[in-house]
């Protein structure tokens, strides 16, 4: 019988006693628990021998860690952010990453829903004037969350269970999220909004639960927190960096919002000189979310399960890196699988608003064998804008798609198409479809139809999809506004439908235009549409 070595380490934060016995249960384990691996030289010491690593948020897996481990197989994470492991080596490799995305749901809708009451009725201050010697009642008068506006921005598993909460205590509930459906929506209770002003516009409290990424940092900044109700509170449990804090702190100051409760921010921990920590009005805590009795046990018996599974039978849950197939299988599909991933994550960047049916059509060779774990690469990498990189992998995506309201269907043609293998990847809501297709040349893939227009592409750099009436001088008119915005363009790919139709076409660019010039191309007499997306 194979030894397996195993490392648990950490910065003083040890998975749950009831993982660590699950482990050393196993005869064929051997279970080194460390929590003084703050230092990457003594990480990189201690990974040596590893076959399998768990760690919590304290402790770092590095490139070096990764380098100076051969026998490493599977790294675990005990929680959902895998920031403090080098995932593109570990994956290079040839190392598993898994975490445990569902965890911590109820912990954290519990952090945020218990911040909400206590900034609400002043819990903090209240406490500490009591603790020096202090009697002030009127001082601490709050204000009750009953019939009041809730704006859930970002209705995930934990928005979700924070918007059953306050409908129990009497909230009207409204949330934005881009990704949600109108039936999911229906379901859960809540008003959809399809606009984020509009609906923090009308919020007497505001809970953040979006993921953080380029488009929802600082989704709360100075421009917003001065449209909102002076009586509008916020709470974000989610990530730092949702929130300008800085405009934060001064619209607090200033007394253009009523108050924040934060277990995130951008820094953390936040210096001593932090403007957030002398505004007014504030319920602060030091990243609690996660940190319940059941949710530490929860991820540590998780993670200690997920990890045994797959050392002693090769299973993979949960894994943010690689789907579970056997080696042969994986040279045959693997490039599909990188492909199907990336045509996801395209055709998210274009679809249309609150899309609720994402289609796969195969032709060809690809279409002819299992086609699962493609779907969920495309699956995957369709939804990874709307829930975020780290919440969603091969296992999960098809839970998460269910969990948005999202329906997933994939079809075969029948027929051989003009290509030996295609992949077509089609987003659409109840009025407006978006489509993107792929196939190899050789081993490069390219991208040959976007929304039904026969186009020739690679997929790499910036790619800014122009929709426009097919007339002349439509191409000088956009050209001349990219190059006076020193914008260059690399390749370029042109298809009309008909003559003095609609035409499209497909720029490879060496630079990403700002949102003022893709404003400015909108505002050109004939385009109708303007996509700029990152590959």
């Amino acid at each position: 019988m194979s030894k397996f070595n195993i490392l648990i380490a950490g910065n003083n934060d040890p998975i749950s006693s009831k993982g660590i016995d699950l482990l050393k249960a196993e005869p064929s384990f051997s279970v080194e628990v460390n929590m003084n691996l703050k230092a990457e030289d003594a990480m990189i010491e201690a990974s040596r021998n590893a076959h399998a690593i768990i760690v919590r948020s304290g402790a770092k897996v590095t490139a070096k860690v990764l380098e100076a481990a051969p026998n490493l197989k599977v790294i675990g994470r005990a929680g959902v952010g895998v920031d403090n492991i080098d995932v593109p080596v570990a994956s290079k490799r040839g190392v598993v990453v898994m975490n445990t995305p569902g965890g911590n749901t109820i912990s954290t809708a519990e952090q945020a829903f218990t911040l909400m009451m206590a900034l609400s009725r002043k819990t903090p201050q209240a406490h500490a004037t009591i603790v020096s010697g202090k009697w002030d009642r009127a001082k601490f008068k709050g204000t009750e969350v009953f019939e009041k506006t809730l704006v859930v921005l970002g209705m995930g598993r934990i928005g979700a269970e924070f918007a059953k909460r306050a409908i129990a205590f009497g909230m009207s509930v409204v949330a934005y999220d881009p990704y949600l459906s109108k039936n999911r929506a229906e379901s859960l209770g809540v008003t959809l909004c399809e606009d984020l002003d509009a609906a923090i516009v009308q919020a007497d409290y505001i809970t953040m639960h979006m993921p953080l990424t380029p488009e929802t940092k600082h989704m709360i900044n100075a421009k917003r927190l001065a449209t909102l109700k002076k009586t509008c509170r916020i709470i974000n449990c989610a990530r730092g960096g949702l929130i300008d804090d800085a405009a934060l702190a001064q619209a607090l100051t200033d007394g253009t919002i009523a108050g924040a409760a934060l277990d995130v921010f951008e820094v953390e921990p936040p210096p001593a000189d932090y403007p957030l920590l002398s505004a007014p009005n504030t319920v602060f805590t030091p990243h609690l979310g996660a940190s319940t009795e059941e949710a530490q046990e929860n991820v540590g018996i998780e993670i200690a399960e997920v990890i045994k599974a797959h050392l002693l039978h090769g299973t993979v849950v949960n894994a943010v890196n690689m789907p579970n197939v056997d080696p042969k299988v994986l040279a045959e599909i693997g490039p599909f699988l990188k492909f199907g991933e990336l045509l996801g994550r395209l055709v998210s960047q274009f679809a249309p608003a609150r899309a609720n049916v994402v289609r796969i059509n195969y032709s060809g060779k690809v279409g002819g064998g299992d086609t699962t774990l493609i779907s969920r690469a495309v699956l995957k990498g369709f939804l990874e804008r709307a829930v975020g990189a780290e919440q969603v992998n091969y296992i999960n995506a098809n839970g998460v798609a269910d969990n948005l309201g999202l329906r997933f269907t994939e079809s075969r043609l029948p027929e051989a198409s003009e290509f030996t293998d295609l992949i077509e990847v089609i987003a659409k809501n109840d009025d407006e479809t978006a489509s993107i297709a792929g196939t190899f040349f050789g081993n490069e893939p390219r991208i040959v139809k976007v929304n039904g227009h026969r186009i020739e592409a690679r997929p790499e750099g910036t790619l800014l999809f122009i929709e426009n009436i097919d007339r002349p001088g439509m191409i000088a008119a956009y050209s001349t506004t990219l190059g006076k915005n020193n914008v260059n363009i690399a390749d370029m790919s042109l298809s009309r439908d008909k003559e003095s139709g609609t035409a499209l076409t497909l720029l490879t660019l060496d630079s990403t235009p700002g949102a003022e010039v893709l404003a400015e191309l909108e505002k050109i007499q004939g385009i109708s549409k303007v996509h700029c997306v990152a590959v």
